[in-house]
């Protein structure tokens, strides 16, 4: 998708880049919370939701419902429920990745990652006393009637910076890092043991990083991504007929990943280019020997990056500080419309970042659930809006949330996992707020002094004719009458 440069989608509305901005008038960026706490174990925020939004959600820390399905022990042969660390502990609920400052690696442990099709789910977890852990990786079971956890442990414990990721037939792939080679295996469980099928290794040629890319939408394979000097590797770890196998190499240094489709063929990537320059999101044809296309060109020098898309209605949501400073935003893919910023999401003195998409909305990309994790002072919490809403609801979320993590369903219920003390294994299901229509409710008569207020005003937009990138001007263009 190419973004196309238009202006005077509101009345009075001006903007300075290729893109429709949709807010009115420049404002300071507030501060990014780059790396948020464990929601888990935290203190509850004392008051209600405010127009602040430092303020956390009143409940959070508390079940989001009363019927939130709690965790059950495991049939005979499929193991038990796994113990899991105390929230807040490192792997235990809450547990964030960390970027490392080396090479970029992220550390994966406490990471839940939840299968395409979202019936399985795992994450490394630990065991025992904090001075003396050891890490195992624990599968969850999502789609029954009741979620389970069943853990997966070998002879010996996990490194902390192994990943794992579920297939759809409920084996776990997990990749370890032994000396100059990342190891890949699959776990499944045998009775009351773990069995394991090793694929084979990929070789770190001058230390070069490697990481598993989001789980595949076609359930049975896997990919990897190996960032070196001047290109970046495209690696087939599981599925494939003889191990790991390279289906791509792309110039650059990339990051990120996206499926752009349910095929598992074409995958989304943000790349910087060889020498240094914007970072811009590309297409990638692995059905095609991994040929490269343009995806995101906001500005000529905005890094334009993709977060999530959802391939049943095309909706993109992207980070790019073409508005003058980091911005979250949304688009259509192979939409001719401008990618747009709004302003509802980007409370003051808190971090926003997308976790999961609504599905099945074909051709609805505005009616769209996205469910957000917000990272605050007070924690971390969840976040629900839609494009054609331009509001977002704060609501709480269930002590023990394993933040970022969860899942949409067709009909609009949010997934979202916990474990605590009480629960190891446990799912809340949150219905999505209904939206307000436009100019109706209190929402809407309180918009100037809630903070809160919409990423537009609610007037017809101006009639444009979308203009190509490389003929837009960037300044003293205004609407046409």
């Amino acid at each position: 998708m190419t973004a196309c440069a238009i202006e005077g989608e509101t009345t009075g509305a001006a903007t300075t880049v290729s893109l429709t901005s949709e807010e009115a008038g420049e404002v300071e960026e507030p501060e990014r919370r780059e790396t948020a706490e464990a929601s888990a174990g935290r203190e509850k925020a004392g008051g209600p939701r405010g127009s602040s939004g430092a303020e956390r959600p009143e409940g959070v820390g508390a079940p989001a419902r009363a019927d939130a399905s709690a965790g059950a022990k495991a049939p005979a042969g499929d193991g038990g429920p796994g113990e899991t660390a105390e929230p807040g502990a490192p792997g235990g609920p809450g547990a964030l990745a960390t970027a490392s400052a080396a090479g970029g690696v992220a550390a994966r442990a406490g990471t839940f990652t939840i299968a395409a099709d979202g019936s399985y789910a795992a994450r490394l977890t630990r065991s025992g006393a904090a001075g003396a852990a050891s890490w195992f990786p624990e599968r969850w079971t999502l789609d029954g009637y009741e979620p389970y956890a069943v853990p997966l442990p070998l002879g010996q414990p996990e490194e902390p910076d192994s990943e794992v990721l579920p297939l759809s037939d409920g084996r776990v792939l997990i990749r370890r890092r032994v000396a100059d080679r990342h190891t890949f295996s699959l776990l499944y469980p045998t009775g009351p043991g773990t069995g394991e099928l090793p694929l084979g290794a990929v070789e770190c040629v001058n230390d070069a990083p490697l990481t598993l890319l989001p789980p595949s939408p076609d359930g049975s394979h896997a990919y990897a991504l190996s960032v070196g000097e001047q290109s970046t590797a495209v690696w087939l770890v599981a599925g494939g007929v003889f191990g790991p196998e390279r289906v791509a190499d792309i110039p650059g240094r990339c990051s990120g990943g996206a499926w752009l489709d349910r095929t598992g063929h074409m995958l989304a990537l943000d790349r910087e280019p060889v020498g240094g320059g914007p970072v811009k999101a590309v297409a990638v044809d692995l059905g095609r020997g991994g040929e490269v296309t343009p995806l995101l060109q906001i500005a000529p020098d905005s890094n334009d990056r993709l977060l999530l898309a959802e391939p049943d209605s095309g909706l993109l949501l992207i980070r790019s500080d073409a508005p003058g400073h980091d911005r979250l935003g949304w688009g259509v893919l192979g939409s001719s419309l401008p990618v747009r910023f709004p302003e509802c999401l980007r409370p003051a003195d808190v971090a926003v970042t997308p976790f999961a998409v609504q599905p099945g909305q074909v051709l609805m990309p505005e009616s769209c659930a996205v469910a957000l994790r917000i990272d605050g002072a007070a924690g971390s919490w969840v976040g629900v809006w839609r494009p054609a809403g331009r509001r977002l609801h704060q609501l709480p979320v269930p002590e023990g949330w394993l933040a970022g993590s969860g899942l949409w369903t067709r009909d609009g219920v949010l997934k979202l996992p916990y474990a605590n003390g009480d629960v190891p294994c446990g799912v809340a299901l949150v219905a999505a707020p209904v939206d307000e229509k436009p100019g109706v409710g209190p929402a809407w008569v309180a918009a100037a002094e809630s903070g809160m207020q919409p990423s537009a005003a609610a007037t017809p937009p101006a009639v444009c004719k979308p203009v190509p990138l490389g003929q837009a001007p960037l300044v003293g263009r205004t609407a046409p009458v």
